[in-house]
């Protein structure tokens, strides 16, 4: 993990960065790396009725500063929900401007198999933007028809704690099913049994690049 100075992720949502790689960025930041994220849009097309249309902005910004992530580091963008598809080319040159800009080491990103759209979009430019860098797709099991658990970064107690406590910032998104903390804790244990440790995050490696 050392070796990872410079550390992007890639949200297509604003949760989806907390839910598909919380715990090992809070790892990464513990060990001193520089971590950037990009949400690709504040939703609010999808917020429920009655909640401003600036919730979810907000509350992106009080979960990545449980991380302890710089506002600087913090990059939004104002795409569509579920219309990604329709700014492909928009998003990757996006993407492409980041890769010139911050050159990150390690990239995450959704998987190929995820089923979201705007997911599924992202995880494909990602792919043509920084095709010449470490690559790791995270897991959202309520998404994902398939996944396969490649590699696994091994997390204490402590990371997965930050990882909930970020994801109890959504306060609009607490009606989802997966949005509880026993989901979060109880999917950390399982993909650490299959590691020997207490609790682990699982990725695919899309693409991994040796120095």
């Amino acid at each position: 993990m050392n070796s990872f100075k410079n550390v992007l992720v890639l949200a297509p949502h604003t949760d989806d960065g907390e839910f598909g790689c919380g715990g090992s960025i809070a790892k990464f930041i513990e060990r001193g790396s520089e971590v950037y994220y990009a949400a690709f849009s504040l939703c609010e097309e999808s917020l429920p009725a009655g909640w401003p249309k600036d919730t979810l902005e907000k509350e992106l910004v009080r979960a990545t500063g449980v991380w302890g992530i710089e506002k600087s580091h913090l990059l939004t963008y104002r795409y569509p929900v579920r219309r990604f598809a329709e700014h492909r080319q928009n998003i990757l040159e996006d993407l492409v401007a980041l890769q010139r800009t911050l050159n990150p080491t390690l990239v995450f990103m959704p998987s190929f198999n995820d089923l979201h759209q705007d997911h599924h979009t992202i995880a494909m430019e990602c792919m043509r933007a920084f095709k010449k860098t470490t690559i790791l797709a995270y897991e959202m099991p309520w998404n994902n028809i398939d996944f396969s658990t490649q590699l696994f970064i091994k997390l204490e107690k402590r990371h997965v704690e930050i990882k909930v406590r970020a994801l109890k910032e959504y306060k609009s998104q607490e009606r989802r099913s997966y949005a509880t903390e026993r989901f979060v804790m109880s999917l950390a244990h399982t993909r650490g049994v299959s590691v020997d440790a207490e609790y682990a995050e699982s990725f695919e490696v899309v693409r991994w690049v040796i120095n």
